[in-house]
């Protein structure tokens, strides 16, 4: 039993490796993992691990991992006063007024901006932290000071992705149903394999070719949609993936009409993001998210956990639960999420594994029924496929939609 511990501690350290080198440095493309990755889905696949043990060594790996991060770039990134990473040494205020922003001030806090963020009902305070505190440090000192305050760091957000290997085959993006409902995207930039009917930047360096964003958006044409409209927030930014980021690419996306958006990053609760998502469900924006890949003992992912997004889950070629999928504060379906044939930034085949690659079919899904929220989802429920125990679970949601999607 140690023994297949050990061996899922080693491939899942491999599989967080493209999540890592896009938040540092997007490439062009992975290097070839070859039969290390076989491997890697093999063991996954047959192993009757012990799921407490494997818990344990995925949380190693995510803590491990963030602080990798941390340790390569420390003049961008620190921890809030939660311990996760963020935008080095600035916070929000949301809804600020005047007094509260002169005791901000009086504290040492320098106001840099005051913006909206469009297509949203959102306007925040952008305040850079005293040099003498860190991000933590200024974080508790400003909630002492602003009990009543919304204040938030801008915390990063990692592709929900897995492993990525060199395939054989792989089928082009065909499917039986036209898709025209729009489908946002917020992730990496696709390379040239899927043209977007609209991409915008909003990172440093972006839009720029991701290989997690081109599996994203080939998976959703494969599966049907005609209509991609990608904002990119990763680029070539070490803070990519920030709360503010994505709260901008919501707005965009939000109002150049996406009526579907995907999203297959995680990250700890913000109040930036989670009043985001609030305002563009209510402008009737139905969001997609998944669970993450850190176990079922990581923290609860968000967006996925926000109320009213759909939360998604993936299952192997077996339609068993994926043993690295997270959790989230609730789960809606599930989908394929192992062995996808997909293409990467360069063109190039490759098998991608995670929850990140069955969101964008549900994604599809979604988008192929006509109605409100709770029309859709009802729609969605009598196609899912029951999974598990009799009913709605903690593994597999409601069900299995896009059983036959797999590229």
């Amino acid at each position: 039993m140690r023994r297949i511990s050990l061996l899922i501690v080693a491939a899942l350290a491999v599989m967080a490796l493209p999540a890592m080198a896009q938040l540092r440095l997007p490439p062009l493309g992975i290097p070839p993992l070859g039969d290390v990755t076989d491997t890697i889905s093999d063991t996954l696949e047959d192993a009757n691990a012990d799921v407490a043990r494997v818990s344990e060594d995925l949380l190693s790996i995510r803590d491990n991992r963030i602080a990798k991060l941390l340790r390569n770039h420390p003049e961008a990134l620190e921890r809030d006063s939660n311990g996760d990473l963020a935008r080095r040494g600035e916070l929000f205020l949301l809804d600020a007024d005047p007094d509260a922003l002169a005791v901000a001030r009086k504290a040492g806090f320098v106001i840099r901006a005051t913006e909206p963020i469009d297509g949203l009902d959102i306007e925040l305070v952008r305040l850079s932290v005293p040099q003498s505190l860190s991000l933590a440090e200024a974080e508790d000192v400003l909630r002492d000071m602003l009990p009543d305050a919304t204040i938030s760091a801008d915390n990063l957000h990692f592709p929900a992705g897995g492993s990525t290997a060199s395939a054989t085959s792989v089928m082009l993006a065909s499917s039986a149903t036209s898709i025209r409902t729009a489908v946002g995207m917020i992730d990496g930039a696709p390379g040239n394999q899927v043209r977007p009917s609209s991409i915008r930047g909003f990172a440093q360096g972006a839009p720029f070719p991701s290989n997690h964003g081109t599996a994203i958006a080939f998976l959703l044409a494969f599966a049907g949609v005609k209509d991609i409209r990608v904002a990119d927030v990763y680029g070539t930014d070490p803070a990519g993936g920030n709360a503010l980021a994505i709260a901008k690419a919501l707005g965009w996306l939000t109002k150049d009409g996406a009526k579907v958006i995907t999203i297959s990053l995680v990250g700890p609760r913000n109040a930036l993001l989670e009043r985001a998502v609030d305002s563009a469900q209510r402008q009737g924006v139905i969001i997609v998210a998944a669970v993450g890949n850190d176990g079922p003992a990581a923290p609860p992912a968000y967006p996925a956990s926000y109320a009213g997004v759909l939360a998604v889950t993936a299952v192997d070629g077996r339609n068993r639960a994926l043993i690295e999928a997270g959790k989230a504060s609730h789960l809606d379906y599930a989908a394929p999420g192992a062995n996808l044939r997909v293409r990467n930034a360069k063109g190039e085949r490759a098998r991608v594994r995670g929850t990140s690659f069955a969101v964008p079919l549900v994604a599809a899904r979604v988008a192929a029924h006509d109605g409100s929220r709770s029309q859709i989802t009802v729609q969605l429920d009598r196609e899912a496929v029951d999974l598990g125990r009799k009913g709605p679970d903690d593994t597999y949601g409601r069900g299995l939609l896009c059983s036959d999607c797999r590229p």
